[in-house]
Parts: C-alpha cells; sequence; structure tokens
C-alpha cells in the first residue's frame, strides 16, 4: 500500500508542514513517496529525500509548476495518484486549493483536515469548529486527505536517503496564469511553526497599537497573530489571521492579548499547549480555555510586560 504526499515547498526548501503530514502517512504504511512539483526545485527535492521514512521523491521540474498552480498540480497529482492508496498533503492554502480537484478527478471523496489516523480507511476530523470530532470512515479505493499538521508531530528532516526519481508528465490546464506575488518579509518565526504565538484583537483598538506587541515578540522570539475581528478592521493583513479561517496553531505558549474568545478563534488556537488571556473582561470567553489569566488594561499590562522582559 502507497502513499503520496505532496510536498509543499518554494522550489528552494521545504515547507515545515510537510514533515507532519509524513509522520501522517507513515501511520498508514511504510511506503511512503513524496512528490515535489515545480520549477527549479531539486534542492527541494533533495532536501525531501533526506526527510525520515520517505522511501522515494518524485520530482516534476518543469515550468507549468513553477508557481504551483492548482489547476496544473491537481492534473499531475491525479495521473501519478492512481497509483497509490492514499493522497496527502497539508491542509494549507496549497492544500486546500489543490486536492479538492484531484478529489473531482479521481471521481472520490475527499477527507479534510484529519487529526488523526485510526486505520488505513478510518479518520478523525474536526467539525462545527472543533467543538465536535467526528469518525469517518472512507471505502473509496483512493483516499485523498488533507492533514492538520498540528496534530501530527513533525518527521525527522535527517536521517533518510530515497532514491530521487524524475517525473517527465508536463500538465498545463491553460485555466491561469500566474501574475504576481508580494511576499511578506519578516525576522519573527513563520506563524504556523512558531513555538511562541502572541495575538491581539479587537481590544488592540487600531493597527498602531500592534507595535505593543511587536515588541514583546521581538523580546520573545515569538511570531505575531490576530483575531478575525481585528484583521477585518484593518489593524493588520490577512496572513496574520488566527482560527477556523485563518491559520490553525499549537506552540508551546500563546498569548491572546485583547481577545475575547470567539468560538471562530477557538478553533486555531485551542490545542496551544499554554494559553495565557489578558483582557480587561473579566466574563470574556477566552479566560475558559487559558491556562493563564490577567484580567487588565492591556494597555497597561503589555509595557509592564515588556520591562520585565
Amino acid at each position: 500500500m502507497s502513499i503520496l504526499v505532496i510536498a509543499e515547498h518554494d522550489n528552494n526548501s521545504l515547507k515545515a508542514a510537510t514533515l507532519n503530514v509524513v509522520t501522517a502517512a507513515l501511520q498508514l504504511g511504510s511506503d511512503v513517496e513524496v512528490l515535489v512539483a515545480g520549477a527549479g526545485c531539486g534542492a527541494a527535492a533533495e532536501e525531501a529525500a533526506k526527510v525520515a521514512g520517505v522511501t522515494k521523491v518524485l520530482v516534476a521540474d518543469n515550468a507549468a509548476y513553477a508557481h504551483q498552480l492548482a489547476e496544473n498540480v491537481s492534473l499531475l497529482v491525479a495521473e501519478l495518484g492512481k497509483g497509490y492508496s492514499h493522497i496527502l498533503a497539508p491542509s494549507t492554502s496549497n492544500g486546500k486549493n489543490t486536492l479538492p480537484r484531484v478529489s473531482a478527478l479521481l471521481d472520490v471523496a475527499q477527507i479534510s483536515d484529519i487529526i488523526s489516523v485510526e486505520s488505513a480507511d478510518t479518520f478523525k476530523r474536526p467539525i462545527y469548529a472543533g467543538n465536535v470530532i467526528a469518525t469517518v470512515q472512507s471505502e473509496d479505493a483512493i483516499k485523498v486527505i488533507t492533514v492538520r499538521g498540528t496534530a501530527f508531530d513533525p518527521a525527522a528532516a535527517e536521517g533518510g536517503s530515497a532514491a530521487v526519481e524524475a517525473v517527465a508528465t508536463a500538465s498545463d490546464a491553460a485555466l491561469s496564469t500566474f501574475v504576481s506575488e508580494e511576499i511578506a518579509k519578516s525576522d519573527r518565526p513563520e506563524l504556523t511553526s512558531a513555538g511562541i504565538v502572541i495575538s491581539g484583537g479587537r481590544g488592540m483598538q487600531n493597527g498602531d497599537n500592534f507595535e505593543l506587541l511587536y515588541t514583546v515578540a521581538d523580546k520573545l522570539g515569538a511570531a505575531v497573530g490576530a483575531s478575525r475581528a481585528a484583521v477585518d478592521a484593518g489593524f493588520v493583513p490577512n496572513d496574520m489571521q488566527v482560527g477556523q479561517t485563518g491559520k490553525i496553531v499549537a506552540p508551546d505558549l500563546y498569548v491572546a492579548v485583547g481577545i475575547s474568545g470567539a468560538i471562530q478563534h477557538l478553533a486555531g488556537m485551542k490545542d496551544s499547549k499554554v494559553i495565557v488571556a489578558i483582557n480587561k473582561d473579566e466574563d470574556a470567553p477566552i479566560f475558559q480555555v487559558a491556562d493563564y489569566g490577567l484580567v487588565a488594561d492591556l494597555f497597561d499590562a503589555l509595557p509592564e510586560l515588556s520591562a520585565a522582559l
């Protein structure tokens, strides 16, 4: 029973989420292969070959996959995927964009955002913003699955020695064209892989006040996130959003500042190992999930915290 993992990468290196998916794949079987589709992606493929547990790396190096457009990559995955029992990808923007197309092309149901592998055909996944964990069983010959990375430990990035094999297939659906991208530059850790995350909500009042969070984050070596309310209000860009419709995080320490604790936000961070809440409303729902709570005005608490650090 062979399992195919769709690597997430930037052509130069693997994204951390790929390692979490490999762990999930290894719970399904020992024959785990990784597909690296891109252009000039040899370095990412070599990195994938070193991941512990990977038996083979397939490299589709073609201009059609340069920006990993879902329309093109899905055709490739659907063609290759016919020879596998399971196709897995991270439950990221790319994975959520590509795998539904793959499942449609293969005429099978997709199993989304799994958090546990029960057996080769049975999985657990959260529904209703994580308030219910559903156990789902698939009878499809090919299981197409997105994996919630925070639910699985990353596979070891070193220790493997997988064979690297070129894939000649070049699929261009001619349905979309890459125009441009704007990449946010930051010295802080990436939000979904950071060990410490500090997030601000509507209580921050405006974008300028997020500087208070940035100051603390820089001292802690933390990533900075935000609630949907803060993003919708225009305080910060939407790539900082943590929650059901944003990014799912599970750091060692999560600090929620001025966040009420709406269920949509909790769905994205409640698996954090230690949760600290700072809010002046003692009845805020966030305190129900917090390990430590401080009822205080954030404009007093944050400067004091920064000074103490």
